[in-house]
């Protein structure tokens, strides 16, 4: 079959499997169709980054990749492109807020992630005072701190760098945050 129909004819040729059948019927629909998607797009705030053309090009995408299309009427196909952009906009806002939020990370304080005795609201001018302080009573205690707290290494890592045993440097840490804490108190 060529040439155009009713939308309702051109749904079920297109359904049949006749792909000239879309092309006649987009222009008829078009228009009606990127006017629901501006609707949803107003309707759902927080995407201004998608214009309707995008969010209309999706909702084809998305039923050109299904297996098979079986759009009844005018009705059915309205009613099914809105649902698919509402999932669209929803798959959007739920990927936003894991994506802002971390997604799958989980969220520790650095102090907390170092294992260092100070509260977050440390005087980091205070620490660096107690660090210089630690740092003429035992230079290597200092260089921990400064290679576990600072630049984040492990006792491994730690040890590597300044060449001594990780019991060295297990022994070094612990001490370091005592002296630490209790400087930090006074």
């Amino acid at each position: 079959m060529t040439g155009t129909g009713t939308t309702t004819e051109l749904l079920q040729r297109w359904s049949a499997g006749e792909s000239r059948a879309l092309d006649n019927l987009l222009p008829q629909v078009y228009a009606e169709l990127r006017s629901l998607a501006a609707s949803e797009l107003r309707a759902h705030q927080g995407h201004r980054t998608l214009q309707p053309t995008a969010l209309l090009n999706e909702v084809f995408v998305r039923l050109l990749d299904a297996d098979h299309v079986d759009l009844a009427n005018r009705k059915h196909l309205f009613s099914t492109a809105a649902r698919i952009m509402r999932q669209i906009l929803i798959d959007r806002a739920r990927r936003a807020a894991s994506e802002k939020h971390g997604g799958d990370w989980k969220r520790e304080s650095f102090l907390e992630a170092m294992q260092l005795p100070i509260p977050q609201e440390t005087d980091l001018h205070q620490l660096d005072a107690a660090i210089e302080e630690l740092s003429v009573a035992n230079e290597r205690m200092a260089r921990v701190v400064e290679l576990r707290y600072f630049v984040g290494l492990s006792v491994a890592e730690a040890a590597a760098v300044l060449e001594v045993d990780e019991r060295t440097v297990y022994r070094d840490w612990s001490l370091a945050k005592a002296w630490l804490q209790e400087r930090m108190r006074a």
